[in-house]
């Protein structure tokens, strides 16, 4: 265990890229450069009132630190270490489809890469600390609102089994922070707040795409170079020469990954909500959360941002869409490294097989099933999902119900249809010909388990395990911004922990298990967000 200020931290993003040659802190465009250092901007009165133990445990922090004045100064931009060596990232990206140009970190600074208890590297990054040089127009800072959803999600989704980054700390600054919402001319100040983010890597696709996109091949070769060295060293040859086939290899192993990441988004009701291309991890961890949202009624046409709601590009069931066609622009990036447009080709075509089968194996589990016959299960799978859009159905309730339902030869059908009542908004709206289809879509499903001799109980610990009951639903993080923009911040440790373990129902937990309430249909927080931090 160490203290942070006394941490390690070898910095190799740093060392073996090139450095923007100008320290003018201020919005401009960084030719031919990875990264600018930046330092973080002091704030007014900073302190902590959130902390992921786990991630304090997976960086080797002595847990008694984090009271400590150091701690706080560091993970809210009032010092550096001695090891740091704090920067912020220079990359493009298409936005909403549209080629937006050099991005860059805006309002995120890396404070640098720390070598863990057992020697892997994690970078610790600063949401909200400040200016950089890809700020553009904006400010760099962050509010509490944003900045809760941002801790409070990066947790849960990874003790959902959900690929992510993780958060560290949330921490207040003091300070005021000008914010318009929904962007309608109603600006006001809100409590500014950074969130420390953590994860091997925050490259995205973007740190390829801008120099691609500006015929800077010695830098695209150089963070792809990089990427691979660090990051998929198992792909580098014998030879240690990266080649236009070590190349292929790293790109077939992202498109593997994200098709697998939006396989676990569509398993647990996830939308990110703004899908541009510098928001997707090369990793493919779920990376940027902004104005993402959870399905609380059964709609794969929604999405929770509202600078889509027009073209709903990022709505929830075109998310594996999306995924493929930012794949294909990382694939364009790199075309220049590989020389032929073939075997990128073939590499992003195995996304439609990879996500289909994985999606497969996902609902199977959601189903409870042992196998998977692609030709029945399907189409007993779609039937489902019609079924949920007739009338309002709570996805996340009607699964963990589904598993209650009692599917043996004994059991009389309105008895099996019994527990998923809980999950319909308005039982009254069920009427006979939706109950009716319910009824034969069970007996479908009961005969689909009998044929493979799954009983009740197995099925029950197949499905529970594959199903959670306690998800970041939009309005319990609101429950918890309103009551911590009140002073009271103890609602977001309640919520970290309920989302500690989100596949097992506790007694006196049934509130964070619930529909959404009438409050939050409208809610902006709840029903609709922004972009704004």
């Amino acid at each position: 265990m160490t203290s942070l200020v006394d941490a390690r931290f070898d910095n190799r993003f740093c060392s073996r890229l090139a450095a923007d040659p100008s320290d003018v802190n201020r919005p401009r465009q960084v030719p031919g450069a990875a990264f600018s250092r930046v330092v973080p901007t002091p704030t007014g009165a900073p302190e902590v009132i959130a902390l992921a133990d786990e991630v304090v445990d997976l960086l080797g922090i002595d847990p008694s630190d984090t009271t400590s004045d150091s701690f706080r100064d560091l993970v809210t931009g009032n010092a550096v270490a001695p090891g740091m060596d704090p920067f912020a990232m220079r990359y493009g990206g298409h936005q909403f489809g549209n080629w937006a140009g050099q991005l860059g970190d805006g309002r995120a600074i890396n404070l640098g890469e720390m070598v863990t208890p057992d020697g892997s590297r994690q970078t610790l990054q600063l949401k909200g600390a400040g200016r950089t040089p890809y700020s553009r127009s904006a400010d760099g800072l962050a509010v509490l609102r944003s900045s809760i959803r941002e801790f409070l999600c990066s947790e849960a989704m990874h003790h959902l089994g959900v690929p992510t980054t993780r958060a560290l700390s949330l921490a207040l600054t003091g300070d005021q922070v000008m914010r318009d919402l929904l962007y309608d001319g109603h600006p006001a100040l809100e409590p500014g707040a950074v969130v420390c983010r953590v994860a091997p890597t925050f490259i995205r696709f973007g740190n390829f795409e801008l120099p691609a996109s500006l015929g800077e091949l010695d830098g695209l070769r150089a963070i792809t170079e990089f990427t691979i060295r660090e990051y998929f060293a198992d792909l580098v040859p014998e030879s240690g020469e990266i080649d236009a086939d070590t190349v292929v290899a790293f790109y077939r192993r992202v498109v593997e990954s994200t098709a697998d990441l939006i396989v676990h988004w569509q398993r647990v009701g996830f939308v990110h909500g703004v899908m541009n291309t510098d928001n997707l991890s090369i990793l493919g961890l779920t990376i940027d959360y902004g104005p993402y949202g959870w399905l609380e009624d059964y709609d794969p046409d929604w999405t929770p941002n509202t600078t889509d709601r027009h073209g709903r590009r990022y709505r929830f069931g075109n998310q594996p869409g999306i995924g493929q066609w930012n794949l294909a622009q990382l694939g364009n990036a790199l075309h220049p490294l590989v020389g032929e447009a073939d075997p990128l080709q073939e590499a992003i075509d195995a996304y439609v097989d990879r996500f289909r089968n994985g999606y497969g194996d996902m609902v199977r589990a959601k189903l409870g099933l042992q196998t998977w016959d692609v030709d029945d299960d399907e189409s007993l799978a779609i039937e489902l999902f019609d079924l949920l859009r007739m009338v309002e159905t709570d996805m996340t309730i009607l699964f963990r119900r589904l598993a209650d339902v009692r599917l043996d030869d004994t059991a009389e059908t309105e008895a099996r249809f019994a527990p998923l009542v809980d999950a319909f908004y308005d039982p009254d709206t069920v009427g006979d010909d939706v109950r009716n289809r319910w009824h034969r879509w069970l007996d479908n499903y009961a005969a689909r388990t009998r044929s493979e001799g799954t009983g009740d109980g197995l099925r029950a610990e197949t499905m529970n395990a594959a199903n959670p009951i306690y998800v970041m639903r939009n309005w319990l993080a609101q429950e918890a911004i309103d009551a911590s923009t009140a002073g009271d911040h103890s609602k977001v440790a309640e919520l970290l922990d309920v989302m500690r373990d989100p596949y097992t129902e506790r007694p006196g937990l049934e509130h964070y298990a619930s529909k959404r309430p009438d409050w939050a249909r409208t809610r902006v927080g709840c029903s609709m967000l922004s972009c704004s931090s």
